[in-house]
C-alpha cells in the first residue's frame, strides 16, 4: 500500500505541479487517496462561477443563413483611441510608435521614436529582417505620405499597426528607387462609354487611386471591380512606383460588380442585454427591398462580415491566427468589443502572469464557436457591455480562439497542453459545443499558472460580471499576498546583494593593497638589479683597467740590477698594509702610476703624496724619470683618495 500511495503522490504533483509535498498528501488525504477526486479537488473540471442559469434560447431556424442584430439601444459605439487595451502592452508615452512588421511567416515587434523618419525605419527594418532598403517593399505605412523624410509621427498610424515587408524580386539601386517615386503615372481609365486620363505620382498607393475613382464613377471601393492592374501582393496598400505599370501610359478598366440574388434572411432582434429579461422579435427582410445602390444596408453587412467565419479552416502560424481573430471579431461586432491579445499563448500567459506580483494581470481565453447558437448572442450582449468591458479592459489580458474548425482545435489544445499542462486542456476539451462560446479565466496561484474558472455561455451579464468579479477578487488576495512574499524577497536579496557588495569592496581594497605591495616589492627588486648591474659594470670597467695598466707596467728589474729604484707605498686607511716594487731610475712616473693603477688604485681616483718634500706626483709630468723625480733609490710614498 505504501509503494501504492508513493505513486499515487508521485502522479498527483506530476498532474497538479504543487511541489509542496505537504499540500500534495492533505488534498489526496481529503479526497481518500482517489487521484481522479483529488486532482478534481484542486482543478475543476467545470467552471467556478458562483451559479450558472440553465435558461436556453428558443430561436426558430427557419433558413441556412440567420443573423443576430443588436438593438437600437445598445450602448452607444466607442472611439477606439479612448479603449484601454488589454491585449498587448501600450507605452503611456506619445512618442513612441510600435509596428508589427511581417516578413517571410515572421512577426517582428519594432519600437521607435514618432520623430524617426521612414528612411531610419527601412534601416532598421534592414537590421532586423535581413531585406535591404533598396528591395523592401512595404504596405501599411500610409501611402503617398510615408516619403523618405516623413516622421512616424505624421503618418497617423494606429497602435500597433500591422506592415507587410516583402522584398522586391529585383535588386534596384537607390537612384532607381528615387526616379520611380518621382514619376508621373499616366493612368487611362475606361469605365462604361467614358476614358479618364488621370496623372498620379508614384508615392500614391493603389488603394487611394480607388478612392479617387470613387469620386468619379460614384462606385464605391468594395463594388470596383477592375482589369488591367498587375499582380501584385497586397496590392491596395502598394504605391504605384512598386507595381509595374506599363510607361508611358498604362490601361485599366472598371465597372460595379454584379449584384448576386441574394437569398431570404430571418433577422432576430434581441431587446435586452440580459439573457433572463431579454425577447425576441422576428422581422422577415426579403432581398425585394433591397437594390444595389444601398452600399450600407443590412443585407450587404450579412452576407460580408457576418458569415466570414472569425478564422481561416487551416491556420499554420498561431500569432497570425489570434490577429486574423482579433481583425475579424472587430469587424463583425463592431468597435465595442475586448481587445484581444495578438499574439501566442504562450506569450499572452507571459504578458499576464509571469510578471512581478504587482504587473499581472487576469488571462480570459475566450473561446468561439460558429455552430453555437449562443454565440452571437454572447458576442454581440454580454461581451459588448460597459461593464463587461471596462473590468475585461483593466483588469484581463483578452486571448481569442476559434474552435470551429478541427485543425485550429487540435493548435490550440497542444498550445494549453505546452503551456499549462494536459490537465488544463482536458478540462478545454470536455466543454460541450452547445455550452460555447465559453471565457476561460487563467490566473497565477502559488507559483503556479493554472485554471480558475470556466464562464459558459448560457449565462446572463449578471452572472458573467459575477464570474469576473468573483475571479478578481480572488486574485486580489492572491497576488497581495504574492506581492507581500516579493516584497519580502526581495528585501533579503538586497540585503544579500549589499552583504556581497561590501564583501566584494573589501575584496578590491585588499587586493588593491596587495598589488600596490607587490609594486612595491617589484620596484626594489629592479631597483636592486639596476644597481648590481651597475655595479656589475664598474667592477667589469676597473677590472679592464687595471688589466689594461698591467700591461703597461715595465717588467720589474732584476735582482742586482744598478740604477734601481725601490718604491714603498702606504695604503690609504683602513687599509696599514705597503705596496712594494722596484723600478729603473729611468722608468718614467707613468710606469709607477700604471702599477699603482693595476692594483685598483688609479689617478683619476687617489693623489700619489711623497713624504719630503711632500708634494702630489700625479700634479708632475708623466715622463719624468724617477731620478728626476728624486725618488732614486728608494722612497716611501702615500696614497690619498681625492
Amino acid at each position: 500500500m505504501a509503494e501504492n500511495r508513493e505513486e499515487i503522490l508521485a502522479n498527483f504533483q506530476g498532474i497538479t505541479a504543487i511541489e509542496d509535498v505537504a499540500e500534495a498528501i492533505y488534498h489526496l488525504e481529503e479526497a481518500n487517496w482517489d487521484l481522479l477526486r483529488a486532482i478534481n479537488r484542486v482543478m475543476p473540471q467545470d467552471g467556478g462561477t458562483s451559479t450558472q442559469t440553465n435558461e436556453t434560447h428558443d430561436v426558430e431556424m427557419i433558413d441556412d443563413d440567420i443573423s443576430v442584430i443588436t438593438p437600437k439601444t445598445r450602448p452607444p459605439d466607442r472611439v477606439d483611441n479612448n479603449e484601454a487595451s488589454t491585449s498587448t502592452h501600450r507605452n503611456n508615452s506619445t512618442d513612441l510608435v510600435e509596428l508589427q512588421v511581417h516578413c517571410n511567416n515572421k512577426i517582428h515587434e519594432i519600437k521607435m521614436s514618432g520623430a524617426a523618419t521612414v528612411n531610419d525605419l527601412k534601416k532598421r527594418l534592414e537590421a532586423v529582417c535581413g531585406v535591404p532598403v533598396c528591395r523592401q517593399q512595404i504596405s501599411g505605412l500610409g501611402g503617398s505620405r510615408a516619403t523618405s523624410t516623413a516622421a512616424l509621427g505624421t503618418l497617423n498610424l494606429p497602435q500597433n499597426a500591422v506592415l507587410r515587408l516583402k522584398p522586391a524580386e529585383e535588386l534596384m539601386v537607390d537612384d532607381e528607387v528615387a526616379e520611380r517615386l518621382t514619376t508621373t503615372y499616366v493612368l487611362r481609365i475606361k469605365h462604361e462609354d467614358r476614358d479618364y486620363t488621370l496623372k498620379f505620382p508614384g508615392t500614391r498607393t493603389v488603394r487611394e487611386v480607388k478612392n479617387d475613382i470613387y469620386s468619379l464613377t460614384d462606385i464605391p471601393v468594395r463594388h470596383q471591380q477592375w482589369t488591367g492592374w498587375p499582380t501584385v501582393t497586397g496590392l491596395d496598400d502598394t504605391v504605384l512606383a512598386m507595381v509595374g505599370l506599363d510607361l508611358p501610359q498604362h490601361e485599366l478598366t472598371v465597372k460595379r460588380a454584379p449584384n448576386n440574388k441574394q437569398k431570404e434572411y430571418k433577422r432576430i432582434i434581441v431587446e435586452s442585454s440580459d439573457s433572463e429579461n431579454s425577447s425576441v422579435e422576428e422581422i422577415d427582410d426579403s432581398a425585394d427591398g433591397f437594390t444595389a445602390e444601398d452600399d450600407n444596408m443590412f443585407v450587404d453587412l450579412v452576407q460580408s462580415d457576418r458569415l466570414q467565419p472569425l478564422m481561416s479552416e487551416h491556420v499554420d502560424d498561431e500569432a497570425l491566427g489570434c490577429i486574423e481573430f482579433s481583425q475579424r471579431f472587430r469587424q463583425r461586432y463592431g468597435p465595442n468589443t475586448p481587445n484581444f491579445f495578438e499574439g501566442t499563448l504562450q506569450d499572452a500567459i507571459k504578458e499576464a502572469c509571469l510578471k512581478p506580483a504587482k504587473e499581472r494581470k487576469l488571462l480570459g481565453v475566450y473561446l468561439h464557436h460558429e455552430q453555437s447558437v449562443l454565440s452571437n448572442v454572447f458576442c454581440a450582449q454580454l461581451l459588448g457591455c460597459d461593464t463587461v468591458l471596462q473590468t475585461l479592459a483593466e483588469n484581463f489580458i483578452v486571448y481569442g480562439w476559434d474552435l470551429t474548425h478541427p485543425d485550429n482545435n487540435n493548435m490550440l489544445l497542444n498550445s494549453v497542453a505546452n503551456a499549462l499542462g494536459p490537465v488544463a486542456a482536458m478540462t478545454i476539451r470536455s466543454i460541450p459545443v452547445e455550452r460555447l462560446p465559453a471565457l476561460v479565466i487563467i490566473m497565477r496561484v502559488r507559483s503556479n499558472t493554472e485554471i480558475y474558472s470556466v464562464i459558459n455561455g448560457n449565462v446572463g451579464v449578471s452572472e458573467l460580471v459575477g464570474g469576473l468579479v468573483e475571479a478578481l477578487e480572488r486574485f486580489a488576495s492572491q497576488r497581495s499576498e504574492d506581492a507581500r512574499v516579493e516584497r519580502e524577497r526581495d528585501a533579503r536579496q538586497r540585503v544579500k546583494r549589499e552583504q556581497d557588495e561590501a564583501y566584494q569592496r573589501s575584496l578590491e581594497a585588499d587586493r588593491a593593497k596587495e598589488e600596490i605591495k607587490k609594486q612595491q616589492e617589484l620596484e626594489r627588486n629592479q631597483e636592486m638589479e639596476r644597481v648590481e648591474s651597475e655595479r656589475q659594470m664598474e667592477e667589469a670597467r676597473k677590472a679592464a683597467a687595471r688589466a689594461s695598466a698591467a700591461l703597461r707596467v715595465p717588467s720589474e728589474p732584476a735582482a742586482g740590477a744598478a740604477d734601481v729604484a725601490r718604491i714603498r707605498v702606504r695604503l690609504p686607511p683602513p687599509h696599514d698594509t705597503y705596496l712594494e716594487r722596484r723600478f729603473l731610475a729611468t722608468d718614467p712616473l707613468n710606469a709607477l702610476l700604471d702599477f699603482l693603477a693595476s692594483k685598483g688604485y688609479p689617478k683619476e681616483n687617489y693623489k700619489v703624496i711623497s713624504s719630503w718634500p711632500r708634494r702630489d706626483l700625479t700634479a708632475e709630468p708623466l715622463s719624468s724619470t724617477l731620478r728626476v723625480l728624486k725618488l732614486f733609490p728608494q722612497e716611501t710614498l702615500m696614497l690619498e683618495e681625492r
